[in-house]
């Protein structure tokens, strides 16, 4: 192809990997770069031996130095990226759900076999992450292909995301396509939520929590509850819909609680039952420790605390701190629901920190269920990083 501009040569026995199916080429596997690619330029990975491997994106400032498209030499674009968003969105389509849910995750990147491509629908809008270089260098195509595949006209973007300083670019927000709303009310397991388009978390919710607030409504009947880091109140409106009997919710944005408060007024939910707080979430668990709070059920749904592996000791004491707090404020019998989404901290490792939490805090706790992010997020096989959303539904049984 005439875009292919260079040759990315493997040191020795570094190929393992992409023969498993591996879609990353880190840079310290390069042995040699031949011709002259540049950011997001398309190029083969070979082995020492001069043999073909895969044909991928070249990023020459970040440590995943190729992020590979496909394992055949033959790469045309507008075909590949039309085929690929075309076979991301029918495996949603396949997918069981209510009929009354509007939003969905379409593209999960890698898992979808589009490395660094993100896109979540919200009614007739899509929101568009475009996270590497080799996404960057085909947006034009990759836009082209949204609208035939999707039907759907407007289009905004919300590449505002730290990984793309790693790559090499810079931010980029705003319409790409059509004329996007900036905020949209879409509907999910018959709760309704407002969700702005142009700011907030991810792609202005957590799409890929939606099982697991179906789970929290499930259980909190009669409970007194606790959401922290609520955000926009996904947990806390399933929670009262659930027939809690009272939701305390706890963030340290102004703007998250509004969106709460939001929420809670179109789904027509009692007010008197709500209490919001703005605060840090672990002083405020101190405070409740100190005050002798005490909860039935108690949500912790942090954001990331380790991206990286670089971050991973850090990490763990959060992790730690927050479970043993938020363990010592649950009532005998009570029900922890607790998450990690970074990538750094894995199942078994999370799983082990909530553990020692356990019995810091002098509690005894089961596990009930393992949970994970919604089918709309799939996890590749052959890419075990994207299981980067793990949780725990602890039950416990007192004092240990």
């Amino acid at each position: 192809m005439s875009d292919r501009v260079g040759v990315i040569v493997l040191k020795p026995g570094r190929e393992k990997a992409l023969l498993r199916r591996h879609p990353w080429v880190f840079s310290g596997a390069v042995g040699q770069v031949r011709g002259d690619p540049s950011l997001g330029d398309t190029v083969e990975v070979h082995n020492h031996r001069g043999e073909f491997l895969a044909v991928g994106a070249y990023s020459p400032v970040s440590q995943i130095r190729v992020r590979v498209w496909d394992w055949q030499p033959d790469f045309d674009p507008a075909i590949f990226f039309y085929k690929r968003i075309s076979a991301a969105i029918a495996y949603r389509e396949s997918l069981p759900a209510p009929s009354g849910n509007t939003a969905r995750r379409l593209v999960h990147a890698e898992s979808d076999g589009l490395p660094g491509l993100v896109v979540d629908q919200y009614g007739q809008t899509l929101v568009v992450q475009i996270l590497s270089a080799g996404t960057e260098r085909w947006r034009e195509i990759i836009l082209e292909a949204l609208v035939k595949t999707t039907g759907i006209d407007n289009i905004y973007e919300r590449s505002d995301v730290d990984v793309r300083q790693l790559e090499g670019l810079s931010d980029r927000v705003g319409s790409l396509h059509g004329d996007p709303p900036g905020r949209v009310v879409i509907e999910e397991e018959g709760l309704k939520f407002e969700v702005g388009l142009n700011s907030g978390h991810k792609t202005g919710f957590y799409l890929d929590q939606s099982l697991n607030r179906l789970q929290v409504r499930e259980m909190a009947e009669g409970k007194d509850v606790l959401d922290c880091f609520c955000y926009t109140g996904g947990f806390s409106v399933n929670a009262m819909r659930g027939g809690a009997s009272s939701v305390t919710a706890v963030d340290a944005s102004l703007d998250a609680l509004d969106g709460l408060q939001t929420n809670w007024v179109l789904n027509q939910l009692p007010q008197q039952f709500l209490t919001s707080v703005q605060a840090d979430v672990f002083q405020q668990l101190r405070s409740y420790r100190d005050q002798a709070r005490n909860f039935d059920l108690i949500v912790l749904d942090p954001p990331k605390f380790a991206p990286t592996t670089a971050q991973v000791k850090k990490a763990a004491r959060g992790y730690k701190d927050i479970n043993l707090l938020a363990l010592k404020l649950l009532r005998p019998g009570g029900t922890l629901v607790t998450f990690s989404c970074s990538g750094g901290v894995d199942a078994a490792l999370f799983q082990k920190i909530v553990a020692d939490a356990a019995l810091d805090a002098g509690v005894n706790a089961r596990i009930v269920a393992h949970l994970a992010q919604s089918p709309d997020h799939p996890v590749a096989l052959n890419f075990p990083e994207g299981a980067y959303l793990k949780g725990l539904i602890l039950s416990t049984t007192g004092k240990s």
